[in-house]
């Protein structure tokens, strides 16, 4: 909300255009051949000056985006990080960039859909254009909302700068920015074209994420309204029924390179492979990956794990031996790598990565781990890793490097939708045996677990976990908390202090014996999960994260009381 975030937003048309994408859907202006007074002049320019809404603004909330939907939510051990035991302050790093990050998104978005109102081209272009920013808006206020609780609404950057309003703006009330959500999501799905290029955002892909603004907001007065669970079932099954979108056959194939662009993901930050401007790219990989997965010399996550109670959910165990491991779900070695699995999507020049064999073969794994399981917890990422540049050069055409890839971040999907209309649908009804309910929870489960026996009943208990299995790691999990804690905190409370968020003690001995003997042997009196680990502190001020300290001297307002805003008589698109 600083002066300074405004600012870099009113200029956003030409903001970091100097760069060629790998892709013509990221194509851009040079920066040296426009000025703001002679771009957005044709339905090219339209296009090119909205492409980058779906990267740069959003680069900074990386690492906010784990950190905040993972770790919080229990599915990701991240050592000390303060996101694990609650006690982030407004200092923290990730929550000042992710806080700013998403400000500047906002503005962005502001500021094009302001500019293309005099913009040349085709109405259809450039209404397409301006649902687009809309959208984008709507997202980002999403994630405001669900992450901080009551937020200033800035409606218009230059209205705000020209009155000098922006460092004394009071907080809205949350309902009131849901209702805002609401307003722009009509006004995109209004102006955007019924459906679009693949990839791009379309009206389908504002009414799938205005379904789910509405479940979110379904508890937000400490009861569930039965209202708004109606309209997300209503806008879930339009998508559903009239999309024209399916799920992928194979769940993996969503994650890879290839895909980038694919019909299951209705909104999804599309990244360029470089590093001018520096904001385009995908760097997921170098914080998540274990040392020596790429060669670029850039990857360090592999202190970090998938949580020993993630793993619970999906019914397996890092202590069990993978010959007789209870794998059903395909959803699990997507998502997380574990003793004896090969990814044959990873390192293709190489016939595939061995995930043992990378960590204990010195040859194979030459720059890698050298010997030494880097998790506690016996299970390292999957998802948003792209692996080595001739993995990338396959997928893309164009190489990757150090820090930069062009591997698309999913943020909204199609399976999201079928179990967002099969809770919505179930009501404030325990369960439910409604068809389209059960054909919606079916298809995302039945693909999930090949051959699975279809369900005849689901319960929210049901539903719940589904959603965790399907869209663990994708900067989800956290929400569906903050959601729950709307109109059942004490049920939200008590599942994240007694979940198994700690590590295994002396796993690495188990999987490097397996490794070099074959033989899968647990000593329990040194290898065993830490049940001596605290429990965090997890209270009801848990559920909203503090505004960034720079913001709170800057504004003193964000520190006062939130108050009531009619949005629908305040504003107008």
């Amino acid at each position: 909300m600083k002066l300074k975030y405004l600012k870099y937003c009113t200029f956003a048309a030409l903001m970091g255009l100097g760069v060629s994408s790998c892709e013509n859907f990221l194509d851009r202006p040079t920066e040296d051949n426009y000025n703001e007074s002679n771009f957005y002049q044709n339905n090219e320019q339209c296009i090119q000056g909205v492409n980058y809404l779906y990267n740069s603004p959003w680069y900074d909330f990386q690492r906010g985006f784990i950190s905040v939907g993972e770790v919080m939510s229990g599915n990701v051990y991240s050592g000390s990080s303060p996101y694990l035991n609650f006690t982030v302050n407004g200092t923290d790093n990730d929550l000042v960039n992710m806080s700013y990050s998403l400000w500047a998104a906002i503005g962005h978005a502001n500021t094009v859909y302001t500019r293309l109102k005099t913009a040349g081209g085709t109405p259809e272009v450039i209404n397409q254009c301006m649902g687009e920013c809309l959208t984008w808006k709507a997202m980002a206020y999403f994630y405001l909302v669900r992450s901080f609780g009551a937020v200033p609404i800035v409606h218009d950057n230059t209205e705000e700068l020209n009155s000098g309003s922006y460092n004394t703006k009071f907080k809205v009330e949350a309902a009131d920015v849901y209702e805002y959500i609401i307003m722009t999501l009509e006004r995109a799905i209004e102006l955007l074209p019924a459906r679009g290029d693949v990839g791009r955002i379309d009206q389908y892909s504002a009414k799938g994420l205005l379904a789910k603004v509405y479940l979110t907001k379904s508890g937000i007065g400490g009861t569930r309204n039965a209202d708004d669970l109606a309209k997300a079932a209503q806008f879930a099954k339009d998508v559903i029924d009239n999309s024209g979108r399916n799920l992928l056959d194979n769940y993996s194939d969503i994650f890879r390179l290839a895909n980038n662009k694919n019909e299951e993901c209705l909104i999804s930050w599309h990244w360029s492979a470089g590093r001018d401007p520096w904001t385009q790219q995908n760097t997921l990989q170098s914080d998540l990956a274990m040392v020596g997965f790429d060669e670029f010399g850039d990857c360090w996550g592999g202190y970090r794990g998938l949580s020993v109670d993630l793993q619970d959910a999906f019914g397996i165990s890092a202590l069990e031996s993978p010959e007789t491991r209870s794998d059903v779900d395909t959803r699990r070695q997507a998502t997380m790598m574990m003793a004896g699995d090969v990814y044959s999507y990873f390192w293709q020049d190489k016939g595939g990565f061995d995930y043992l064999k990378f960590i204990y073969d010195g040859e194979y794994g030459k720059g890698g781990p050298a010997g030494e399981l880097q998790t506690p917890t016996g299970a390292n990422f999957v998802k948003h890793l792209y692996g080595n540049n001739n993995d990338h050069v396959l997928g893309l055409g164009v190489s990757a490097g150090n820090m930069y890839s062009g591997l698309s971040t999913h943020i909204l999907r199609l399976s999201d939708i079928y179990l967002v209309y099969a809770e919505a649908k179930m009501g404030t009804a325990a369960s439910t045996s409604d068809a389209s309910a059960l054909a919606a929870f079916n298809a995302v489960r039945g693909r999930a677990i090949p051959n699975t026996t279809p369900k005849t009943t689901i319960t929210w208990e049901d539903v719940w976990k589904e959603r965790r299995l399907e869209l663990a790691c994708e900067g989800d999990r956290w929400y569906d908390y903050v959601r729950l804690s709307y109109y059942d905190s004490a049920r939200a409370i008590n599942e994240l202090t007694n979940q198994r968020r700690d590590v295994y003690y002396n796993i690495g001995n188990v999987y490097k014996n397996y490794y070099e003997s074959g033989s899968w042997i647990v000593n329990t009196d040194e290898v065993r999960y830490n049940t001596d680990a605290t429990a965090p502190n997890v209270t009801i001020s848990s559920f909203t994260l503090p505004f960034p300290t720079e913001d709170v001297v800057f504004n003193p307002n964000l520190m006062k009381d939130p108050i009531h805003v009619d949005v629908r008589s305040e504003y107008s698109y």
